[in-house]
């Protein structure tokens, strides 16, 4: 009976490993939508209450500095004007309690009557599991402008060596 426990417990690991990549991914999804709607608690309730939200210079402590960015009057006129912040796919990496996950997002906004591209952004997300499940510890962006730092940032986790 010891190999099908064996089994049953390999394929109860996969399973979760699953289902925590899924959540994952679900969680990233969301954030687009969330922000895109002014939805500041809902946005800073993917973060752990001192998780960090780093977009080149601007350093957000804490899921309360987050939900404000999202309160903010650019943030505000953005919305207002018409913008999506789409998550394109992540690579999603799980290690028992923690993950990271890396990709790329794309922020389009409505300007002149017409959507324009306004940022191409380089992400890396760490996460942890918490009681309430997945959350954000630390998001880093980074402006795909030509810098090397911002796609190995993306980049870093996937390479080989």
């Amino acid at each position: 009976m010891a190999g099908f426990d064996d089994r049953l417990a390999a394929l109860e690991a996969r399973l979760r490993l699953l289902e925590d990549e899924r959540e994952i991914v679900g969680l990233i999804a969301s954030y687009g939508p969330l922000v895109d709607a002014g939805a500041a608690d809902d946005v800073a309730g993917l973060w752990t209450d001192d998780g960090v939200y780093e977009v080149d210079a601007y350093l957000m402590n804490g899921a309360a500095a987050v939900a404000e960015m999202v309160r903010s009057g650019p943030h505000q006129h953005l919305i207002a004007g018409g913008c999506a912040h789409f998550q394109g796919p992540v690579h999603v990496r799980v290690d028992g309690d923690v993950a990271v996950a890396v990709g790329y997002s794309l922020l389009v906004a409505h300007r002149d009557n017409r959507h324009h591209l306004a940022r191409a952004t380089a992400n890396h997300w760490a996460l942890a599991r918490t009681t309430d499940g997945w959350r954000v510890t630390r998001r880093t962006s980074r402006l795909l402008d030509g810098n090397p730092a911002a796609p190995d940032l993306a980049a870093g986790p996937l390479r080989s060596s």
